[in-house]
């Protein structure tokens, strides 16, 4: 009787543990397939502001249009909300969503601490070598966070397109950061990392359709 009850109480841990891990794979789906639509847009916004300040530097020669990153984060966050209010009529937050929001919203600060930092700190440098190092390297440093968060996203969702993409992003930003140099080009990495972007959503979104 005992090794009955003690074979029906390990049927339920066995039930109980497929039940979880099915629940979180479903969870894990549904939220990579809600992904790729915001993939495509913060990807959009990317290669966008990229050319955009890219042919404003190249036409005028002044450092300060690099300001206008700081507005793309302000737009994307607000079309994201607007794009969001659907999901949460329709879908329950979990903690899953909230380790793939964690990772970005991390991103999204230590990417503008880093840029506001280098900015300051190039203003009040005084040695000219010193000023273009800390600039020149930013595009790099930043390129590198990007990717890192998007193969974290991908390693917390068990997707190997994101994970692919995120090393994609890191690894060959930086390489072009070497290839293309110092210059306004430079700006072409964060071209490349959006495009990478746009095609991760739509390879996602094909992926669950």
């Amino acid at each position: 009787m005992e090794n009955n009850k003690e074979q029906n109480r390990e049927m339920t841990a066995e039930e109980s543990l497929s039940l979880i891990t099915e629940t979180l794979n479903n969870s894990r789906k549904e939220i990579t397939q809600r992904s790729g639509k915001y993939y495509i847009l913060w990807g959009a916004l990317l290669t966008a502001f990229s050319l955009i300040i890219y042919l404003l530097l190249k036409l005028t020669d002044r450092e300060a249009w690099n300001c206008l990153w700081f507005a793309m984060p302000v737009i994307g966050f607000l079309l994201a909300r607007l794009m969001s209010r659907k999901d949460t009529e329709t879908h329950v937050q979990n903690d899953m969503s909230r380790i793939t929001q964690g990772i970005w919203t991390s991103f999204g600060i230590f990417s503008c601490a880093v840029a506001t930092f280098t900015l300051i700190f190039s203003e009040l440098g005084t040695n000219i070598l010193r000023t273009l190092a800390s600039l020149a390297g930013l595009s790099a440093e930043i390129v590198l966070i990007f990717g890192l968060a998007e193969c974290a996203c991908g390693v917390a969702l068990k997707n190997w397109i994101m994970k692919f993409a995120g090393f994609i992003t890191g690894i060959g930003g930086l390489a072009i950061y070497y290839i293309l140099g110092l210059g306004y080009e430079q700006m072409f990495i964060f071209t490349f990392a959006g495009l990478v972007l746009m095609f991760t959503g739509l390879l996602v979104k094909r992926q669950y359709r």
